[in-house]
């Protein structure tokens, strides 16, 4: 056994699966992929996965070969473990591109090389699967380093489109801009992602973000989106704005609505009026906003024009919700105050507050550190949605504090931007974007 996967092992044997695929997934990309098959089979089985289960024992048992390679890193990919498949696929894609071998003669007879065997699964074939596994792991670079080798291999669709995609999760504008403008008119599936990249690279040329870190900037070019706040602890250690955890509060939830309130008035934009959610966070923070803003309040109803529709964590609400968001009424703006950027909701806001890996909001149960320092758990806020509205109404509208490494990040920064972003709010189906993009931040295992 190697090592490395020594870890994973003994995780495995203790009875913790979780944790030995964590492990597997830290050391995968370093060893060969039929050396760590055999425990993909084990945690396979474990999780009623049968095809990972039968693809990572059929690779055991027959190492080096190609459709077994591919077979068993798109099981992989399937099952969601892509820093998994990435290896399996990069050595499928080695022998796929392998010239033809010479037969072996044994007596009389010719032995078909597997390199044959190999070349008849396609290069293309193997490629994208290899692609679609490194968009998994957000190593969008690698994803275009890929394709751009192959470059010459490739249709538009969806082969090029990726090209585009990639590159501009990856930071580099103007070779997705080149790569766009040559593409075919899209037909069929692909004309939704085709005009989605187009809407990215027009709001990448009317604002062009400053760096690799100007999160405000590429939040807004992937999105389409307004980024209200920044986390104000480790902007140079990793976080570059974002929060990894986060113990909300009454007072940052009333910070958040009051930059939303100043966002709307710097754009000359009035919403008719509040729609509200049904889950008891947004509904709460909904009633807020609509006594902040001097507007009426109704239930959320599809395809209503003018409104605001105010959630607190989008994915905690109504599935079905969801799904009528997606598309804009006209006028129609929707406002998220906590948006998860390791998994993003199933539609993207107009406008987040923050955006945060895991958020505790102010009524859940939690942590809490009395006069002594010590930690306890605090007891759900179980006040109904209106008592919580006045709670945060009543707060002070203020940030929480940081480490003073964060750029400073006035109202008067915030309000430039909107004001410079002519494209906002984004034209288009709100998609869902599913990659942090090229601004990267540390993230909890």
């Amino acid at each position: 056994m190697a090592t490395e996967l020594s870890e994973a092992w003994e995780l495995f044997e203790s009875g913790d699966s979780q944790g030995a695929m964590r492990a597997l997934r830290s050391v995968a990309d370093r060893l060969p992929p039929a050396e760590v098959a055999p425990l993909v089979a084990k945690l396979a089985e474990g999780a009623g996965f049968e095809d990972l289960a039968e693809a990572s024992t059929a690779l055991a048992a027959r190492p080096g070969e190609a459709d077994r390679l591919y077979t068993y890193g798109y099981a992989c990919v399937e099952r969601g473990i892509d820093a998994v498949a990435v290896p399996a696929l990069r050595e499928a894609l080695r022998l796929v591109q392998a010239p033809p071998a010479a037969p072996e003669r044994t007596g009389l007879f010719r032995r078909k090389p597997k390199v044959q065997a190999a070349q008849q699964l396609g290069l293309r074939k193997v490629l994208l699967e290899l692609v679609s596994a490194l968009e998994g792991c957000e190593r969008h670079a690698e994803a275009l380093a890929v394709l751009r080798e192959h470059d010459a291999r490739l249709g538009d669709w969806p082969d090029r489109y990726l090209t585009v995609y990639n590159a501009l999760m990856s930071g580099q504008i103007a070779p997705a801009r080149e790569v766009y403008a040559a593409l075919s008119a899209p037909e069929g599936v692909w004309v939704g992602p085709g005009q989605r990249v187009g809407r990215m690279l027009e709001r990448a040329a009317a604002l062009p973000p400053v760096d690799d870190r100007d999160l405000r900037g590429w939040h807004y070019v992937l999105t389409g989106g307004l980024l209200t706040t920044l986390s104000p602890h480790g902007f140079d250690q990793g976080m570059t704005g974002r929060w990894a955890y986060l113990q909300d509060d009454f007072g940052y939830c009333r910070y958040g609505l009051e930059r939303l309130r100043a966002v709307l008035a710097a754009t000359d934009r009035k919403p008719a009026s509040v729609a509200l959610l049904a889950d008891r966070g947004s509904r709460a923070l909904g009633l807020a906003a609509a006594r902040l803003l001097g507007v009426p309040t109704a239930p959320y109803q599809p395809g209503t024009p003018g409104v605001l529709v105010v959630a607190y964590d989008l994915n905690e609400c109504d599935p079905a919700e969801l799904a009528q968001l997606h598309e804009r009424a006209e006028g129609q703006l929707l406002f998220e105050h906590a948006t998860c950027w390791t998994d993003p909701p199933a539609v993207t806001a107009d406008v987040s507050t923050l955006l945060g890996q895991i958020v505790n909001a102010p009524w859940e149960p939690g942590l809490q550190f009395g006069e002594d320092g010590e930690p306890a758990e605090a007891e759900p806020d179980r006040r109904s949605a209106e008592e919580l509205a006045e709670a945060i109404l009543a707060a002070p509208s203020t940030a929480p504090e940081g480490d003073g490494r964060t750029p400073p990040d006035t109202d008067d920064t915030l309000l430039a931007f909107a004001t410079r972003a002519t494209g906002w709010p984004a034209a288009g189906p709100r998609d869902r974007i599913g990659s942090a993009g090229p601004v990267r931040s540390s993230r909890f295992a």
